[in-house]
């Protein structure tokens, strides 16, 4: 153990939401980015923790069915004993701390060890559950209000604190929590106590997820249903009339990507924007970073190269990592963009075309193909380019055919490399065991070292998993392995490859 502090730490305990990832706030972002320490549960979504620092430690403190890696009595001891050693510690659970999520009685142990903490409120699955399954917890015409209670108890106990009787007199909506697996000794209970056998009842499973599912009945038959098609935990039902209006207000599992589990292997930096376009038609995504973009083995030379932009005629972005590490290198060395003195611009696709905007620089030239030929395809449409000063700014190890097209097109090209992509070894949000023990429908690959990285890592191939790809040269490199396409987008950029996901499983 690390030597303490004189001086302790601080402990947040933050509610991760319900799952999906659009859920968490703000404020849990900024101390999941901050922290020293993240302590995490079960149903805390693990890609929240790609938010946090490299040199952050995770501890799993998870309580599923059955196994308990940690008691409540020593994640308590836990979260003392690490803010005592100085540090940000974040307590990560599902949905809300102080909402059936024992919460509060890691507050009172904190504050009795004499240790500063703060709570961040999440929005809890009793309330977003419902609503993602289309039911509102309140409505004018059927209820005036609505109760939360916890079904982790045994009803059968002769001291339960669950008033089953006051419950069935209260009416109205009532949510549960945590008590699928007991859900037929508590139907039971509430039909005892005179709740009618035909009230509306819903299950709803992974809530807010990609793994959503819904489960309709009465509460004579709810529990007969859930065992006989599996229904598990982790799962929030709700009773009452309300049940009813998901026929018309269902729209979370009406979308097309609905119930698909989808592999987004770009950098973790850049796999949220694939990720966020498909989670927005109902995918569910598992972000398998197989790549990581680091500095170029030569950073002096490159520097020295973007130090001498203004003598070229032109600069060629092959992407849009490229264009970023040019320009951070470029306003180093100046503060004035005129520096970059006659040089027009040439980008491939229109990702790399919008990086080189946001850093206030025009396009001159933009193929309607998003391929290294189209550009030098483009450049012998325009004017001769011979003796032009070109310099091309790209990957290390990357194709090299656009630089020996326009060398034999007469023009006088220097190779800058600005990055290369590395294999992704760590694996922060268990991306990896989730995919041997769940598989998935189709992974993505968005260029050819995610598909060769992908194959390094020497996992199992999971069942029936398709392959989408950005585009034929992706797809060349992923055949030359063996493996066999289903999807390739026709405009070879994100938008593009959503799109034809989009259209291939609206075909299906």
């Amino acid at each position: 153990m690390s030597a303490r502090t004189s001086k302790n730490g601080k402990v947040y305990l933050v509610g991760a939401g319900p799952g999906d990832l659009g859920l968490a706030t703000l404020r849990a972002k900024e101390c999941i980015e901050a922290a020293d320490i993240i302590v995490y549960d079960h149903l805390a979504n693990p890609e929240m923790l790609a938010w946090a620092r490299d040199d952050a430690e995770t501890i799993y403190a998870g309580k599923e069915p059955g196994e308990h890696s940690l008691s409540q009595p020593e994640i308590n001891a836990l979260l003392v004993e690490k803010a005592r050693e100085g540090k940000k510690v974040i307590r990560l659970k599902g949905g809300d701390p102080f909402v059936f999520g024992r919460g509060a009685e890691e507050a009172q142990a904190i504050a009795e060890a004499g240790i500063e903490f703060e709570v961040v409120p999440g929005i809890t699955s009793a309330i977003a559950g419902p609503a993602y399954a289309g039911i509102p917890v309140t409505h004018r015409a059927e209820n005036s209000h609505v109760t939360f209670f916890t079904g982790h108890e045994d009803p059968a106990k002769t001291e339960g604190a669950i008033d089953y009787a006051a419950l069935a007199k209260l009416g109205g909506t009532q949510v549960m929590l945590m008590g699928v697996e007991r859900l037929g000794s508590i139907t039971r209970e509430m039909l005892k106590q005179g709740v009618r056998a035909d009230l509306p009842v819903a299950l709803v499973r992974w809530a807010t997820t990609g793994k959503q599912e819904t489960l309709t009945g009465t509460l004579q038959d709810i529990a007969q249903r859930a065992v006989a098609i599996g229904f598990e935990a982790p799962a929030v039902a709700v009773f009452g009339e309300v049940v009813g209006l998901r026929d018309s207000l269902n729209w979370f599992e009406k979308r097309p990507l609905s119930g698909k589990r989808i592999v987004v292997t770009r950098t973790r930096k850049q796999a949220s924007v694939l990720s966020n376009k498909l989670r927005s038609f109902g995918a569910q995504v598992i972000e398998l970073p197989t790549i990581r973009i680091e500095p170029p083995t030569d950073l002096r030379e490159f520097a020295e190269l973007v130090q001498d932009a203004h003598i070229y005629d032109w600069i060629v972005f092959t992407s849009a990592n490229g264009v970023e590490a040019f320009f951070e290198i470029f306003f180093k060395l100046y503060d004035d963009a005129r520096e970059i003195g006659g040089a027009r611009i040439a980008a491939i696709g229109p990702a790399t075309a919008q990086r080189v905007k946001e850093f206030h620089f025009h396009v001159d030239l933009q193929p309607d193909e998003f391929i290294a030929e189209a550009v030098a395809k483009e450049f012998r449409k325009q004017s001769s380019i011979e003796n032009a000063r070109i310099l091309v700014v790209r990957a290390e190890k990357a194709r090299d055919v656009l630089p020996k097209e326009l060398s034999a097109a007469g023009a006088i090209v220097d190779e800058a490399f600005a990055y290369r992509t590395v294999p992704e070894t760590r694996d922060t949000t268990g991306a990896r065991r989730q995919l041997a023990k769940e598989g998935a429908d189709l992974i993505t690959f968005t260029s050819s070292s995610t598909v060769e990285n992908f194959l390094a890592l020497g996992l199992p191939w999971p069942k029936g998993m398709q392959i989408a790809s950005i585009g034929p040269i992706t797809s060349k490199t992923a055949r030359d392995h063996g493996l066999e396409i289903d999807i390739e987008a026709r405009r070879h950029d994100i938008d593009g490859l959503v799109e034809a996901i989009r259209q291939f499983y609206a075909g299906n």
